[in-house]
């Protein structure tokens, strides 16, 4: 797949769930639910090379998809250090593993966490 047909089935994830709303951030198309960002379509990122997306990911997730599998999934810039996940697209995924990985994004962002009443 060349980079528009990566980019269109990104946007098809994304938009088939409820609310959703695509837009540009930081020159990248990128998705928001509940008002806010859960996924970014990154095209070559300041010449790293990479096709790929950037995504929300529960506490964990991030470290245990690179260690188990670092030819596909990486820690981005910026938003790494807050557990954000890199999914290489440019390598031949399991689409379904993705889109799995997007709807929980989707499904994690914009959350309120629990706080101590303490």
């Amino acid at each position: 797949m060349n980079v528009e047909e990566l980019n269109e089935r990104v946007r098809k994830i994304c938009l088939s769930f409820p609310d959703v709303i695509e837009k540009v951030s930081h020159g990248a198309p990128s998705w928001f639910a509940r008002g806010r960002m859960f996924v970014m379509f990154m095209n070559n990122h300041h010449g790293d090379g990479r096709i790929a997306i950037w995504c929300n990911a529960p506490p964990g997730a991030q470290a245990a998809l690179v260690a188990s599998d670092p030819k596909t999934f990486f820690v981005p810039p910026y938003v790494g250090p807050n557990g954000w996940l890199g999914i290489r697209l440019d390598r031949r995924p399991r689409w379904r593993v993705v889109t799995a990985l997007i709807e929980q994004a989707y499904s994690i962002t914009g959350v309120k966490k629990k706080t101590s009443i303490l």
